[in-house]
């Protein structure tokens, strides 16, 4: 499973911040397997945000320099149960997309957005991970659920809204070029 990847050095004994870090699997003494060897976390500092780590097989700066960019992998026994309603993106990777017996596509990546999470899936369509758009999630089938009415707002068939033009109805009910309702100021009519 993905833990991460090297980034610049931290120090001169082997330390680097880690990049795309998933924090559950970097504690110290976990093991981990990087550019085809397996080592362990012998030093954990920094904040699961911004994790700094050294590894058993790095002990000095220009050693941990030649593995930057390289992809940390953490085994997947090592991954802790998450609670209920929570997954790993690996996980999620690969299932398919229906709504009902229709399929609308395989998720390719789990992307986080500033307001939520969204599935990718291989055509570009995004999926957000809310209620109101997945339905149900069963990894062990490999399938997801979702509302396709509620994430295509478009008649079968037919364009989604990225891509139908510029005749397309848009999301804000609002004249071409005018203001959005948040910045339409305090006097601005309300519907």
């Amino acid at each position: 499973m993905h833990a991460g990847l090297v980034g610049r050095p931290h120090g001169l004994d082997g330390s680097f911040h880690v990049a795309r870090p998933t924090p559950q699997l970097l504690s110290l003494g976990a093991s981990l397997r990087i550019d085809g060897r397996d080592t362990e976390v012998v030093r954990r500092a920094g904040t699961d945000e911004r994790p700094i780590l050294r590894l058993a097989l790095a002990a000095d700066r220009d050693t941990i320099d030649a593995l930057r960019g390289c992809e940390l992998l953490a085994p997947r026994l090592a991954a802790p149960e998450l609670e209920e309603g929570a997954y790993w993106a690996q996980d999620l990777e690969g299932c398919k997309v229906m709504d009902g017996e229709r399929e609308l596509g395989t998720v390719a990546a789990l992307v986080a957005l500033p307001s939520c999470e969204v599935l990718q899936l291989e055509d570009g369509l995004l999926v957000p991970m809310v209620g109101d758009a997945v339905k149900r999630i069963d990894v062990v089938a490999r399938r997801i659920e979702v509302d396709a009415g509620f994430l295509l707002d478009r008649p079968e068939g037919g364009p989604r809204r990225q891509d139908a033009g510029p005749d397309a109805p848009r999301s804000v009910d609002r004249p071409e070029g005018g203001p959005r309702r948040q910045d339409a100021g305090p006097d601005a009519p309300r519907r």
